[in-house]
C-alpha cells in the first residue's frame, strides 16, 4: 500500500467522488484507509446510565484504498504515487505526473 497517514487524498469512485481529505488511519492488511470526511455512518447508541437518552452517533468508516488516490496541491488533481532510490541509495516516494518526491 502506497498511501500513509497524513497522506492528502482525492476519492475517485464511489458516493463521495471527488471529495478530498486527509488519511486519519491507514489498515494495510485489509487495504483500508479511513479519510477525513468521507464514508461517514450514523449509529445509534441504545440508553445507558452514563447516556440516559441514548443518541446518534456519527463515524468515519474505512474506504478501500483502491478508490482513493494521492492529491498533488499543484495541479489540484489526483496523481499516481511510485517508489525509486534517491542518490544517496534510499528508497523515496515520488509523484509519477511530475517526477517530484512526496517528503
Amino acid at each position: 500500500m502506497k498511501l500513509k497517514k497524513g497522506d492528502k487524498v482525492v476519492v475517485i469512485a464511489g458516493k463521495d467522488k471527488g471529495k478530498v481529505g486527509v488519511i486519519q488511519r491507514a489498515y494495510p492488511k485489509l487495504n483500508k484507509v479511513v479519510v477525513e470526511g468521507v464514508n461517514i455512518h450514523k449509529k445509534h447508541q441504545k440508553p445507558t446510565q452514563q447516556n440516559p437518552n441514548g443518541s446518534i452517533v456519527e463515524m468515519y468508516s474505512p474506504i478501500d484504498v483502491s478508490n482513493v488516490m494521492y492529491y498533488d496541491n499543484k495541479t489540484k488533481k489526483g496523481t499516481r504515487i511510485g517508489y525509486k532510490f534517491d542518490k544517496d541509495g534510499n528508497k523515496v516516494r515520488y509523484q509519477k505526473i511530475n517526477d517530484s518526491i512526496i517528503k
